[in-house]
């Protein structure tokens, strides 16, 4: 009896525990759903713009995991957001200056940037001050800051403009090495997304068009750059950087205060005490602080309009692929049932698409299309609107906007008109190990393709010639929606990538413009006042879990310091974090080479133009590999 009253009084300890710590979890929870929502009543101070993540078109979901590790690198900038934000800045008395803390800055495409950029022009030129931070600046975060009527460098640090380009990693030797055989199924001269899977170096196609690409993309920013600055002497840091530094015997922030580039020299206790001035002492009264107006609580005080005539918008952000996704990838299947599930409802007077994306599986491209094109039973307006890029399978969705009404900016990064397959096997690679197969086959396609034994001439007929068929019907959507022969569309076609400017100049989009610009399009033809419209985002909306967990990763001090936590690294760091984002994209090929299962309508080229890091998980499998090598 002993025994039992011993483990009865266990198991009761254990209950009693357990209740505990589910009673200690849901106050938690509720607190934490409390006190992470943001706030819509703002005080007066500094809107504190802390970049610390990628602007994208639509930001993925934060796990739980990386919540509790503090958000990790998952912390992404709404570019909707992030501009409305700063354009209500402009007006609002509360706001008595914009702060953009720079370091740690996450990038993003060239398009995005601009219009960011141009954003915190329209502040500096409302004569309210705009303040930019870094340690070290770069191609993107400089564009930011440039707009800013005080830029401020750490003396330790400096700028390094690099420009767009670099070498690819082609893994045509180590495939041999290795025994794979890649079976590549292309349409497209141009079409450079299988040849770091066929080729040990860069074709001379390939190369052609990433010259041209560049120098226009790379143009553009200097433009932008003169334009914000037009004393600054950037040049000389572009063309000879060493040359520029040496005077200053190897100091590179003065060699760059002594051009122009930056306004000030401090470090972030003296930038922090200069934004007091402006915006008021923080209420701890730590010096470096400063009165802040959190991010997230400012737009949450800044909402869209909630009335008028209701414009539908589709996002088509990230990889395109077949099937269900979150938010930051284009699942097919989810974003028809959200454009569906809104046309549904019969309210709407247009829709804009809005793409970002470098494409993906050419089925899931079609099914957006699909979906989209009942608008059209509707009779309603389709306006199309490119962001940072719409490539490959992006361009394919673009192709039903209604004439005259695709929307890009002159910095764009655009078609990509082709289709490709890859199918690896190993049957080298077996023999290699001393396996082979064999087995009996009632038909040519038996077992096909067969990844152990090979594939044969039969299915790789087959398939080329899908790919073939593929490759003319996005030859036909395009030449339908831009009123040309498909002779002309595969002239221009090919694979080949273009900027906005260029595209537009070769008819493959109509006009320049932002989504603001796209809307107003929308209106106009849908014959109501564009100061009147309710935009109605057709996308799945987060639950209460995903929002908790967003605000565990976005929740802040009420107070900044710029004393404080930040991911702030010289120039060597810098150069570490990308060398390393190589080998985390060299995973992240293989990881592709092996998953992808679709005709693919995507571009290699467009990874290239956003300063973001590469994916978290193929990150961290490169720093886990790196230690490894080196203990």
């Amino acid at each position: 009896m002993k025994l039992v009253r011993g483990a009865w009084k266990i198991l009761v300890g254990i209950k009693d525990g357990l209740v505990l710590v589910f009673m200690l979890l849901f106050f938690g929870i509720l607190f934490a759903a409390l006190s992470a929502k943001p706030n819509s009543t703002v005080r007066d101070g500094a809107l504190l713009l802390k970049l610390d993540g990628p602007i994208v078109e639509q930001p993925e979901n934060v796990s739980a995991f990386a919540a509790m590790q503090g958000g990790g690198d998952k912390h992404q900038f709404r570019l909707r957001d992030l501009v409305r934000a700063i354009d209500a800045a402009k007006d609002d008395s509360r706001v008595k200056v914009v702060v953009l803390d720079l370091d740690g800055y996450g990038g993003g495409y060239p398009a995005a940037v601009t219009e960011v950029a141009n954003a915190l022009g329209r502040v500096k030129a409302s004569g309210k001050p705009v303040l930019a931070y870094a340690t070290a600046y770069t191609d993107g975060s400089y564009l930011l800051a440039a707009n800013a009527s005080e830029v401020w460098l750490n003396p330790m640090g400096g700028t390094l403009f690099m420009g767009p380009g670099g070498n690819q990693l082609y893994y045509k030797g180590l495939i041999d090495k290795l025994g794979v055989n890649v079976h590549v199924y292309r349409v497209g001269k141009f079409k450079s997304f299988v040849e770091p899977y066929e080729r040990d170096a860069q074709s001379p196609e390939a190369k052609e068009a990433l010259t041209a690409l560049y120098a226009s993309i790379f143009s553009q920013w200097k433009d932008l750059i003169h334009k914000a600055r037009p004393k600054a002497q950037i040049d000389t840091f572009l063309t000879a950087p060493d040359q520029a530094i040496a005077g200053t015997k190897g100091d590179i922030a003065h060699a760059n205060l002594a051009s122009g580039l930056v306004d000030k020299l401090g470090d972030r206790l003296a930038f922090g005490k200069r934004v007091a001035q402006l915006a008021g002492d923080g209420p701890k009264k730590i010096a470096g602080s400063f009165a802040a107006i959190k991010y997230d609580d400012f737009v949450a005080a800044h909402p869209m309009s909630t009335s008028g005539d209701k414009i539908g918008i589709v996002t088509v952000a990230g990889d395109i692929i077949d099937g269900k996704a979150g938010p930051g990838t284009a699942g097919g299947d989810t974003i028809a049932k959200a454009v569906l599930d809104g046309l549904a409802k019969k309210d709407l007077k247009a829709l804009v698409v809005r793409i970002d994306s470098p494409g993906g599986s050419a089925l899931a491209s079609e099914t957006i299309r699909k979906a989209v094109l009942e608008a059209k039973a509707q009779k309603l307006p389709i306006v199309v609107s490119m962001g940072g890029l719409a490539a490959s399978g992006g361009y394919w969705v673009s192709t039903v906007g209604d004439p005259g009404a695709v929307f890009a900016e002159p910095n764009t990064i655009t078609g990509s008109i082709g289709i490709f397959g890859i199918i690896p096997t190993f049957e080298n690679s077996l023999k290699k190990l001393g396996i082979t197969t064999d087995g009996v086959k009632t038909t040519p396609l038996s077992g096909q393709p067969d990844v152990y034994g090979g594939t044969n001439p039969q299915v790789d007929s087959i398939l080329q010639a899908s790919i073939e068929h593929g490759y003319a019907e996005f030859i036909g959507r395009v030449a339908a929606a831009r009123k040309m022969t498909p002779q002309r569309v595969d002239e221009i076609g090919q694979g080949r990538v273009w900027d906005g400017g260029t595209a537009r100049q070769l008819g493959l989009v109509d006009r320049f413009g932002s989504l603001d610009d796209a809307v107003a399009e929308a209106a106009k033809r849908a014959g109501i006042d564009a100061k009147n419209v309710r935009r109605v985002y057709l996308e799945k909306q987060p639950g209460w879990f995903a929002q908790l967990v967003q605000g565990f990763a976005d929740k802040d001090d009420d107070d900044a310091s710029t004393t404080g936590d930040t991911k702030a690294g010289d120039l060597f760091a810098m150069l570490a974090a990308q060398r390393q984002d190589v080998l985390a994209r060299a995973l992240g090929d293989a990881k592709r080479l092996a998953t992808v299962n679709s005709v693919q309508a995507r571009c290699l080229e467009c990874a290239g133009f956003s300063d973001a890091r590469a994916d978290d998980d193929d990150r961290t499998l490169a720093q886990l590999l790196i230690k490894a090598i080196w203990q």
